[in-house]
């Protein structure tokens, strides 16, 4: 049956189950109100909301809060009633003698719950919020509430919640894929997405949402979704800020700063972060390569430093022209490093030359330059609520160099070796446009636009060793230098609306894309021209207070970037070299939930059931180009596949002052397509699990004990091993919570690492690496 009729049924299953309540409450009242944190002040979501009868108790009715802490509850009839509010964490409120007796709405306005508070003999422990909750079409994870990477990045707060797997060198996957988008307060990041991760605070950071099947009004592109990082800002009027330093073994070392002042017509903040991680490792590679009738070998085993260095400046004001408009301009520069150094023996000999050839390479690589964007957004809100007009534009640029150096020696004497540099800027321009319209008290429309263009140049040089003249010279035909261009224009439309207990959300997106790719030292060109849709349906049914269903379908597009189609060979070190590919096509991405929730007790359960169609894949393929040399490139090797479930448990096992969370994600994983004009098929039964223990041992001492562990995947051409690791961290509060200190541990049992294994029809290549274990942080703010 076609996926598309399947989520459609499913859809059509919700509205009839809704239509079927044949009770009229035209003539009942509503019962309103909004839950907030009695000393942050800021909304809760997902709080239970529960309307009983006065004289029996009975349940009458009930809800949860959306993201802004407010909720509804129709079809009252005339009576006496009580509420009761209540959320994981925190104390139940109960709202009294409440009397209805008559049509129209009766608001509660803001209802306070405190954080629970448990005296047990002579430890006092605070109760606190989950770190992940769920919303109708994203996961949130509140970063203060994991202090096992707290002093690390985004990447290193990824590592355990849901849908989300890290590698031992912090590179991150959602779903399996690499392929997402990353936002920072709901802008595109200036610098690629795993980048970015890499370079953000865990300090700085205030929620991160996981959005797996983003709407219509979001930009498509990225495979697997978006991952959005929203930055701490300060939600009470006045001057305030806050300070984060860490340190650790082995070079590491950083801290940050934020600075905030908020009054009735402004707000203006600002924000510095410094950050220098490296991490020593060791690694082994066995390579074996078919070049006619000869077959040679080339292994290497050695240490290796690989690290970090981040210096960022943020600020932005927000000024209130009026009670109905708002204009905000804010800011970000800085400047990042990235270095690689590896010191490996290597052993090579073939078929025609069995004798063993000893030497030791050097090779240093280095990645830096600066980036900055300005962003300006003017808000306009009308006489209704939630009829608004949302414009922003956005300059942003990009500047990274690159250059390696590789060296082979015997005897203490240089004998080869291979220089190579990149260098160009990008810059990027985008305009948008949001518009709401409610249509009635549920029902509402949205529509917008987006332009962006982006203009990038790159130029790429070769140079090779002359033991002669002890020199690197420089190699014209493996050098060049191009100028590309990608335009965008995008518009959209979405119409969202409740029945009952149904709510759902329709929506349609197109895409003109236009790319030229010229190479400027040969003048030849290649261009891309073609327009694209993405349809999306979101949908919900509350069967309960505490108890819903959702449902979605989204379709996603990945666009190859520059130096997939660059049609030119380039060497990274002397075994290495690529190609592009400038016939690449775009991926096509249908993507189908099915979302399940519920409260039992004191237990949160949460499940997705996902389906995932990845058309026109995308890889890395692997070659032998010559003796003891890979050749990389991309290809469009087939359609891959993936149906899976993802789960979250929460609950108190045994006292309220230990907290775990289970989460898992389990999925089968098929590619399928044509190779190097040979048909293949490659499955694996993928899972990883993430157990988090969450102690509160006195008021102000919190221990975290997490093991995660994934399993191994296969890729079109190789296979990766699975592994567990284990991450602990202490966090003690001092002088009425103004200091805090968390020492943290990573990797407790040297158990993280990195093994792949690919082959093809004339090469095979093993590759295993661990770095530094166990990795110590002490972070105090």
């Amino acid at each position: 049956m076609n996926k598309i009729t399947i989520a459609f049924q499913i859809l059509i299953a919700f509205c009839y189950l809704s239509f079927a309540q044949t009770e009229d409450r035209k003539n009942m009242a509503k019962i309103s109100g909004k839950v907030l944190d009695t000393e942050s002040k800021i909304p809760i979501e997902y709080a239970n909301v529960i309307l009983y009868s006065l004289p029996d108790s009975s349940q009458i009715t009930g809800g949860i809060t959306n993201k802004e802490g407010i909720f509804v509850l129709n079809g009252i009839p005339n009576g006496k009633y009580y509420v009761s509010v209540q959320f994981i964490g925190y104390e139940k409120k109960l709202i009294k003698n409440l009397s209805v007796r008559s049509s129209g709405t009766i608001d509660l306005g803001n209802i306070f719950i405190s954080i629970t508070s448990i005296n047990l003999e002579n430890v006092v422990v605070e109760g606190e919020r989950n770190p992940v909750s769920f919303q109708l079409d994203r996961k949130v994870i509140d970063v203060s509430k994991m202090p096992t990477s707290i002093s690390g990045n985004a990447a290193d707060v990824l590592e355990n919640v849901p849908s989300v797997s890290v590698d031992i060198d912090g590179n991150v996957s959602l779903r399996g894929s690499s392929s997402f988008t990353v936002l920072i307060d709901g802008r595109p990041s200036v610098m690629e997405a795993q980048d970015a991760l890499q370079q953000i605070p865990a300090s700085s950071i205030e929620t991160i949402e996981i959005i797996t099947n983003p709407s219509a009004k979001y930009d498509p592109e990225g495979s697997a979704g978006i991952i959005n990082i929203k930055i701490k800002k300060e939600k009470n009027l006045g001057l305030s800020g806050v300070a984060n330093a860490n340190a650790g073994a082995n070079d590491k070392y950083g801290g940050d700063f934020i600075f905030e002042n908020k009054t009735s017509g402004y707000n203006y903040n600002f924000g510095i972060n410094y950050n220098r991680r490296f991490s020593p490792g060791n690694g082994m590679d066995n390579k074996r390569f078919e070049i006619g009738n000869n077959t040679s070998f080339l292994n290497s085993n050695g240490s290796r430093e690989h690290g970090h260095i981040s210096f960022g400046l943020r600020g932005g004001i927000d000024i209130n022209l009026s009670q109905s408009d708002l204009l905000s301009i804010s800011g970000r520069y800085g400047t990042r490093e990235h270095q690689n150094s590896n010191t490996s023996n290597y052993t090579q000999w073939s078929d025609l030359n069995p004798d063993k050839l000893y030497y030791l390479n050097l090779n240093n690589s280095d990645r830096s330059g600066y980036y900055y964007a300005v962003n300006t957004g003017y808000t306009k809100k009308f006489n209704m609520e939630g009829h608004q007009l949302i414009t922003e534009f956005r300059v942003s640029r990009n500047n990274s160099d690159e250059s390696s150096v590789s060296s082979s020696h015997q005897d203490g004497i240089q004998t080869d070796g291979k220089k190579t540099t990149e260098t160009g800027p990008s810059t990027h321009i985008r305009g948008k446009m949001d518009y709401t319209l409610p249509l009635g008290e549920n029902s509402k429309f949205e529509a917008g636009s987006q332009g962006e263009i982006e203009l990038e140049k790159n130029s790429n040089g070769l140079y090779n060793y002359d033991a002669l003249n002890n020199s690197y010279n420089f190699q014209t035909l493996y050098s060049h230098s191009i100028n590309s261009t990608i335009s965008e224009l995008a518009v959209y439309s979405i119409y969202a609306d409740e029945l009952n207990n149904l709510s759902y959300q329709a929506g349609l997106r197109s895409e003109l894309t236009y790319r030229t790719i010229e190479l400027t030292d040969n003048q030849n060109k290649f261009s891309i021209n073609r327009w694209d849709f993405f349809p999306s349906i979101h949908s919900s049914y509350k069967f309960s207070n505490v108890t819903q269903i959702m449902a979605s379908y989204t379709r996603r597009i990945d666009r190859p970037h520059g130096w997939n189609l660059e049609p030119f060979l380039t060497w990274s070190d002397p075994n290495n070299v690529q190609i592009g590919n400038p016939d690449l096509k775009p991926e096509l991405i249908d993507s189908y939930e099915l979302g399940f929730q519920t409260l039992l007790g004191s237990v949160t359960f949460n499940n997705d059931v996902y389906y995932r169609v990845n058309h026109n894949r995308i890889d890395r393929i692997q070659s032998a180009y010559a003796e003891n040399v890979t050749l990389n490139t991309f290809a469009n090797v087939g359609t891959d596949y993936s149906l899976g479930t993802e789960f979250m448990i929460t609950f108190d096992p045994i006292v309220k002052f230990w907290n775990v969370n289970l989460m898992g994600d389990v999925y089968d994983y098929r590619i399928k397509g044509i190779l190097n004009e040979i048909p293949f098929e490659r499955t694996s039964f993928n899972w990883n699990a993430r157990f988090n223990n969450g102690l509160n041992i006195t008021k102000t001492t919190q221990f975290q004990f997490n093991v995660r562990y994934n399993s191994p995947s296969v890729t079109s051409q190789g296979k990766y091993t699975g592994f567990f690791r284990t991450d602990a961290a202490v966090k003690q509060d001092l002088f009425d919570k103004a200091i805090s200190l968390t020492l943290q541990a990573r990797d407790l049992f040297k158990t993280g690492r990195r093994e792949f294994t690919s082959e093809g029809a004339d090469f095979y290549s093993y590759t295993y690496y661990t770095r530094e274990a166990p990795m110590v942080i002490l972070n105090m703010r």
